[in-house]
């Protein structure tokens, strides 16, 4: 709409072009395009699986198959990982703003006011470190910075997914578990090799989809879009597990209209 405003209502359509794509008071139109290009590699990733041949024991010719999606956890390990950056960020702050003299808390963060918004951003300590930064300038100036943010989301989405399928029932073993109870096992394979055969693909599934996910959330924070490279992922997510429902629920012949 802004665009379009700028482009009626000004004379010189170049610079209004420019103001539409670059303007840093609003969101602008480099956002906006940043938004639907992060939302479609999103859905791009969602499709990357491997599918496992099954088939039963005791009914004869009736084989499946097993998905392992690249999303193993899905958007578990990104909204562990914001848990964890957001409470330090609330103690981080409590604490600067009664200790301020202190070292150890200086070393967890330091923190300024800035004039718009009644906000603070970190500007010192390990609070500033895991922040992403929020241009390609930041980046240029204090590249040492970004290596460390990237390698905190990266490692940190991977070790939360890990962590993840160990507790909530999703691991090898629970998988080989269900299976057993019932009573199917992978086509070309032994029935005791299920264990085994799931361990080398469940585990690098988790770690590996965990540290994509939080590529894709720097990705979207360096380009700029709307919102958080957090709030996108998981709004798609979401969305897509919806449609996944949907779909089944379709072919099934259950849906209601």
């Amino acid at each position: 709409v802004a665009a379009f405003h700028f482009m009626a209502s000004r004379a010189d359509k170049v610079l209004a072009l420019k103001d539409a794509f670059y303007r840093q008071s609003a969101p602008n139109l480099t956002n906006l395009f940043a938004t639907v290009l992060v939302f479609f590699i999103v859905i791009y990733f969602q499709g990357f699986r491997v599918d496992l041949g099954v088939k039963y024991q005791k009914v004869r010719g009736q084989q499946g198959s097993y998905p392992i999606k690249l999303f193993y956890t899905s958007n578990i390990p990104i909204i562990l990982q914001t848990a964890l950056v957001s409470n330090l960020y609330f103690f981080s702050q409590l604490l600067y703003r009664r200790f301020k003299s202190n070292m150890l808390v200086n070393l967890l963060g330091q923190w300024q006011d800035v004039d718009y918004g009644g906000q603070s951003i970190p500007v010192g300590g390990l609070a500033y470190y895991i922040s992403p930064p929020h241009t390609f300038s930041d980046i240029w100036e204090d590249p040492i910075h970004a290596l460390i943010y990237v390698a905190f989301v990266l490692c940190s989405c991977a070790l939360f997914s890990k962590t993840w399928i160990e507790v909530s029932g999703s691991s090898a073993r629970d998988v080989a578990k269900q299976l057993r109870d019932q009573q199917m096992m992978f086509k070309g394979h032994r029935e005791q090799s299920l264990l085994h055969v799931l361990e080398m693909y469940i585990p690098t599934a988790a770690a590996f989809g965990g540290m994509c996910i939080g590529m894709l959330t720097i990705v979207a924070d360096f380009l700029g879009a709307i919102g958080s490279g957090t709030g996108i992922l998981l709004a798609v997510t979401i969305i897509y597990q919806y449609f996944e429902i949907v779909y089944k629920e379709k072919e099934q012949g259950n849906m209601l209209f």
